[in-house]
């Protein structure tokens, strides 16, 4: 059978992380990554086993790679997804897809009037422990979902990585990781109806830590938080009218444990398939299954769902006055 040739644009911490995992993948071939900095480009392909490299982004669109992994920050989505796709590429985006939702709704318009294969690499939707997570809740076993509460934070070194607070790269503690609360609440719950957020802003004026509450419509709640000013449990609790699902540290992370208790108030683990790498394997075992299918769009994290995690992020950041200029706010 064919390989899948990838390509990688960009070569930071995350594309390493995702190179890595890329080895797990059987019919995978790790073809090619790109960096405007050639001495980097070679170090990478070096280090994980990519057979080229190029010092221009517009390079390794035109050569005979088959998906792209855009692994820049997220300032710079809107531009490489757009330029992959103006290529034919299909591409493989890493969280956020976009600074909002009017850059958003431009990379679908070309995506879909272009039928190309397009997805937002929002790992843990593809994690074996989401995926049991979501049997649990099916079953009933916790009733109805009335709350949830799920954190994440970490202390940032000083000084802080550039692209955690320069608007221009898209900074921010929501947009890095308070994006993962939001989608857990909303990958379970829905569209929230109501959206309240408070926050404390770094000097350049995205936020440095984010606290937000969301209302659904059957009256569920939802508090979520994201800091870079502290190291917090990173734990999620999901509690319905029967019991609850407690996802310990990291609830995100393929490193998750998972712990349903019912009225009696006694914890159960429920046991999780656990497999050798990171955890990025399964989104991109995912896209290679999607692309030999012919599809253009993932069945398990399609085009609609980013669009709807995206405009929630909107109106918290609308809520408590994060802008990015460069985005046209």
């Amino acid at each position: 059978m064919k390989k899948i040739k990838w390509g990688i644009l960009g070569c930071g911490k995350i594309a390493g992380k995702f190179s890595s995992d890329l080895k797990l993948v059987e019919g995978a071939e790790l073809f090619a990554v790109a960096s405007t900095d050639a001495e980097r480009a070679n170090a990478f392909a070096r280090q994980y086993g990519f057979l080229q490299a190029f010092n221009s982004y517009t390079k390794l669109c035109e050569s005979d790679v088959d998906v792209i992994y855009v692994a820049t920050p997220h300032g710079f989505h809107h531009d490489h997804v757009m330029l992959c796709l103006r290529h034919g590429k299909a591409v493989l985006c890493e969280k956020a897809f976009a600074l909002n939702l009017t850059q958003l709704r431009e990379i679908t318009k070309l995506a879909r009037a272009s039928s190309i294969f397009l997805m937002e690499a929002f790992w843990t939707r593809f994690l074996p422990q989401y995926t049991e997570l979501l049997e649990i809740i099916r079953s009933g076993r916790i009733g109805e979902i009335r709350m949830i509460t799920a954190d994440f934070g970490f202390k940032a070194t000083e000084p802080p990585a550039r692209r955690l607070y320069d608007p221009l790269l898209g900074g921010g503690a929501l947009l890095d990781i308070g994006i993962y609360p939001v989608f857990l609440a909303m990958s379970l719950l829905g569209r929230p109806e109501e959206v309240n957020a408070v926050m404390t802003p770094y000097d350049t004026g995205v936020d440095k830590q984010i606290v937000c509450g969301l209302k659904f419509k059957q009256g569920a709640l939802a508090s979520l938080s994201a800091s870079f000013c502290s190291d917090t449990p990173v734990e999620a609790v999901i509690s319905g009218t029967e019991g609850r699902i407690r996802l310990t540290n990291r609830f995100h992370n393929v490193t998750s444990r998972i712990f349903v208790s019912s009225g009696s108030g006694q914890e159960e683990e429920i046991i999780v398939h656990r497999e050798q790498g990171l955890g990025y394997q399964f989104e991109a075992r995912h896209v290679q299954e999607c692309l030999k299918q012919g599809l253009k769009e993932s069945p398990l994290w399609s085009i609609d769902s980013s669009l709807l995690l995206i405009e929630t992020l909107d109106r918290i950041r609308a809520s408590c006055g994060i802008r990015y200029p460069q985005a046209g706010e």
